[in-house]
């Protein structure tokens, strides 16, 4: 049918900091709770956001290692970071942390992560030891913290997130806000007001986005972390960034590839041509005759490619990715060989897939122009400024800093994505949502973000690098294909055949032998460095 057939290793073969029964039992829980958590996402621009996964947390009591009934890990606290670092005088505003101090004895390490661009609420996994983080910390006597990222969930600055106020939302001050949190912050354990770097060791960790943070910083503000472990870091960020759909081409069932690249090419030559009425033909065929504008049509047939991203290694028929290459792919029971079925029935399978199954998924009650389109910058999607508005925020963030437009490729290369979709594409957005700030299409500077934090370049000790073979973002991962950088024990890389972050969650290990290899380097490189760490004050 198209989908790897995975079989778990024997308990001989799993990491050796071994997960017990309640993480096994969640590994089948989560399998029936995937599908409720990776809800669809209403809008093209918060769909191939560099995420992270997220499960529930399972309910269980928390306690110490002397036996003391410690809070809920869902308890929150609150941090009063500045609203400026280079103006401390603007006051502070509440920052919204975690944490979990159930393995914590006095000299271990304090292990710090935010989840980036989201609302940090459903990221309680990464203090737990269902998760990297919560692993390092069972095996080295740690504490984990969970930090909100400014501008996201409800660590805001300001009570709106206009472009005025967002202008406090860069690379920069969220560096700066991990430092001053490190630095500074009195923490609610026992002892936790003498546990700053230089007293206690710190390790910075983060997926994605805030893989990249994570690297950032070191390069940024040296001899405060003394160690990180990054997962699917995108350091290095692109404008162009066609090669997000790379690895789901080369990946992905073949004949699926195939089917897809003739319906591409087929869309393209009618653009080329300027026919409009068998562009309009062709959007009838998938329920989207109402789009007035070619290009978001292009844009909705990257939706069903984008749910590669939330793949984990134990999904298999169930997941919408693999429901739409078998609506393609299966006819009458029997699968296509690897060149797909062709033109037409492509056409009429991926049509019916999208009026049948996915528009609803994707758009719930919403018309195509709400859902999709992008050319009207009245509609609420570009309006609403409102805080906990996760897509407002790292749109901001891709305009001014961060690039990785998701495009079709260069002319010559195969294309399961239109080549209508340019960074321009997208650029002019920017503008929609950002009036304000742009009277016109910004060239977004990602060589100054990369020329400031080293990207490829990075070259700190102490730094773990996970990556993914399937993962969409691998291209702006330092195993990124082409790049060959050098594997070294002071900065070691590795990668497995998992998709994005997939090393981060400690059942995908369980289910992939290639990402426990990963996770028990980590484990391995972790229990080495902090050997080596000795305190300064």
């Amino acid at each position: 049918m198209g989908w790897p057939h995975i079989k778990c290793p024997s308990p001989a073969n799993i990491m050796s900091c071994s997960p017990t029964l309640a993480i096994k039992m969640w590994v089948l829980t989560s399998l029936l709770l995937a599908a409720v958590v990776r809800a669809a996402i209403p809008h093209v621009m918060l769909r191939g956001m560099q995420s992270l996964t997220k499960f529930p947390v399972p309910e269980r009591s928390i306690t110490s290692p002397n036996g003391t009934a410690l809070p809920n890990i869902t308890t929150v606290y609150y941090f009063d970071q500045l609203i400026d670092h280079n103006n401390p005088g603007l006051g502070t505003f509440q920052q919204r942390y975690w944490m979990n101090w159930e393995f914590y004895e006095p000299g271990g390490p304090i292990i710090l992560m935010t989840p980036g661009e989201d609302n940090a609420d459903d990221y309680g996994v990464y203090v737990t030891n269902h998760s990297i983080n919560g692993l390092i910390a069972q095996q080295q006597n740690g504490a984990a913290i969970l930090i909100e990222h400014r501008f996201f969930g409800y660590s805001n600055p300001y009570d709106n997130l206009t472009s005025q106020s967002l202008s406090l939302l860069t690379v920069q001050q969220a560096i700066d806000d991990l430092v001053y949190f490190a630095t500074t912050a009195d923490l609610p354990m026992s002892g936790g007001d003498a546990v700053k770097p230089g007293q206690a060791p710190w390790i910075l960790i983060g997926g994605s986005y805030s893989g990249a943070l994570t690297s950032y910083t070191m390069v940024n503000k040296p001899g405060v972390f003394w160690a990180g472990y990054l997962s699917s870091a995108t350091v290095e960020t692109i404008t162009d960034y066609y090669d997000y759909f790379t690895p789901i081409r080369e990946y992905m069932p073949q004949n699926c590839s195939s089917d897809i690249q003739a319906v591409i090419a087929y869309l393209d030559k009618m653009y080329m041509a300027n026919d409009k009425a068998g562009i309009q033909t062709l959007q009838e065929a998938f329920g989207l005759g109402g789009l007035g504008h070619v290009g978001d049509f292009a844009a909705a047939l990257e939706y069903n490619l984008w749910d590669w991203q939330s793949m984990s290694p134990d999904d298999g028929p169930g997941s919408m990715f693999y429901q739409f290459c078998d609506a393609l792919e299966v006819k009458d029971g029997v699968n296509a060989g690897p060149g797909g079925w062709g033109l037409e029935n492509a056409i009429n399978s991926w049509g019916n897939f999208w009026n049948t199954t996915y528009y609803a998924h994707t758009c719930q009650d919403q018309d195509a122009e709400d859902c999709i389109g992008s050319f009207d910058p009245t509609i609420p999607y570009w309006t609403n400024v409102t805080v906990n508005n996760s897509g407002r925020s790292w749109f901001w963030m891709v305009c001014n800093q961060i690039g990785f437009y998701q495009v079709g490729p260069p002319e010559g290369q195969p294309a399961i994505v239109s080549r209508i979709l340019q960074p321009s594409f997208v650029e002019r957005q920017c503008v929609n949502m950002f009036p304000q700030a742009f009277t016109s299409p910004p060239d977004t500077p990602t060589a100054e973000t990369n020329a400031m934090y080293a990207g490829w370049n990075v070259d700190i000790p102490r730094l773990f690098f996970a990556n993914g073979l399937r993962d969409p973002w691998r291209g702006g991962t330092v195993s990124a294909d082409g790049l060959n950088k050098p594997n070294t024990t002071s900065m070691p890389i590795y990668m497995s055949d998992g998709f994005h972050t997939s090393d981060m969650l400690t059942k995908n290990g369980i289910v992939d032998p290639t990402i426990a290899v990963v996770q028990k380097a980590g484990l391995m490189y972790m229990k080495e460095w902090l050997a080596e760490w000795k305190p300064s004050t």
